[in-house]
Order: C-alpha cells, then structure tokens, then sequence
C-alpha cells in the first residue's frame, strides 16, 4: 500500500480535531499517529523536531519532501491552501476567512482553554479565575452569535474559519459556557455537527486506532 500523502499526529482536542475535520471535508489520503499526551508523548524529541513547541497538531506532508506544519492555524491554512477549498481565492474573501482564523486562535482558543483549566483541573476552586474565563469566553461567543445573524457560516461559504471556531464551541459544556441562549450559534453549531466528514473527524484518533492507520480515498461526492 502506498503511504498516505498526509500523516497527521494528532489527539482528541478541539485543536486536534481542527485538523482531522479539515482532511476529511478534503478526502484525502492521510496517516493518523495517535499522541498520548497524558504519557508526555508530544515532548519526546522525535517528535519536537516535528513540532518544536511540543504540542498537537503537527502535519507532515510526504509529497512535499516530508515538509511539517505545526500550529491549528498554519495547518488549516495550508492545506486549504495546497488543495484549493475551504479557503477564497480572492484577496479580501481570504483575508475575511483568515481574520475569523486568527479571532479564533488569539481569543476563543486561549481564554476557553483557560476556562477549562481552572473550571475542571485547577487543583483548588478558584472563582474570580473561573468567571473571568467563562465571562471572556462568552463575551467571545457573543461576538459570533452577532456576526452569525442572518448568515450560515461566518463568512460566505463554509470555510476554515467555521471548522476552527466549531471544534471549540463544540465543547463549550466542558468549559462550562451555555450556548442555548445564544440562537444564532447554537444553530450553526448543529448546522456543521451535521456534517459527515465533521463526525468522522471527530472520531479521530479515539475510534479508529486498530492499526493506528487511516487511509481513505477521494471522495468526489463528499459534502462540500
């Protein structure tokens, strides 16, 4: 068999998860290696010379002379990029696409994270941390609930910047932020849960580690 073009390193995160969905609205070939991240597996140095930060996702495109890409952001870029969909050709419909990117990866991704941190982890309840995150993030979430009024995706089309902003609103209970009151995203959010190729991106790595292999064929009838 031949090796997959993609290998993605990966594990059951919203980041994570960024890129799992994003290869399979694509339908390329791609590897899956699962990283234990309880087990520190993503600070082994075989692994930081892929990822010189020590987190997941990491790429690594072997039909680019095993060129890697780490960063959530960087990867959906690039193979939005690579492949042409997911991504507008047009200067301004790009740069749209990619100022939801960076609203993600600058505000939803690191206060939610940090509300998940100090709502289920923090080794003492601390609340004026837990409101100051959980408020952040919903401050956030208001911002899409605004932009998703009268429009399905937050741009024109359903975009990179949908599938980012997704896999963290997805998980919102776990942070402990309500979405209900919020009409707009809430139903946006069901609108990409319906997805195929987002159900089987969220499967990954946690359903399908047999042969720690994922292997799929072009998919000329996958939903666009």
């Amino acid at each position: 068999m031949n090796t997959p073009a993609i290998a993605l390193y990966t594990a059951g995160t919203p980041n994570g998860h960024k890129a799992s969905i994003l290869l399979e609205e694509l339908g390329i070939a791609y590897s899956v290696h699962a990283i234990n991240l309880g087990a520190g597996e993503q600070k082994h140095a075989d692994y930081v010379k892929l990822n010189p930060n020590g987190r997941i996702p990491t790429i690594v495109d072997h039909a680019a002379e095993d060129f890697a890409v780490f960063e959530s952001g960087a990867i959906l870029i690039y193979l939005a990029e690579k492949y042409g969909r997911f991504m507008p050709q047009d200067v301004k419909g790009r740069s749209q696409v990619i100022q939801w990117l960076m609203f993600q990866m600058g505000g939803i991704g690191p206060m939610q994270g940090q509300a998940n941190v100090f709502f289920r982890y923090w080794h003492e309840k601390y609340q004026p941390a837990i409101d100051r995150y959980q408020n952040e993030t919903k401050r956030l979430y208001r911002v899409l609930e605004q932009r998703l009024q009268d429009r399905d995706y937050l741009c024109d089309d359903y975009s990179i910047a949908d599938i980012a902003h997704f896999c963290w609103v997805n998980v919102h209970a776990w942070a402990g932020v309500a979405i209900d009151d919020l009409p707009a995203l809430s139903a946006w959010h069901q609108r990409i849960l319906a997805r195929p190729a987002v159900q089987r991106g969220l499967a990954v790595p946690n359903e399908r580690r047999a042969d720690d292999t994922i292997v799929k064929a072009a998919q000329s009838m996958l939903t666009r």
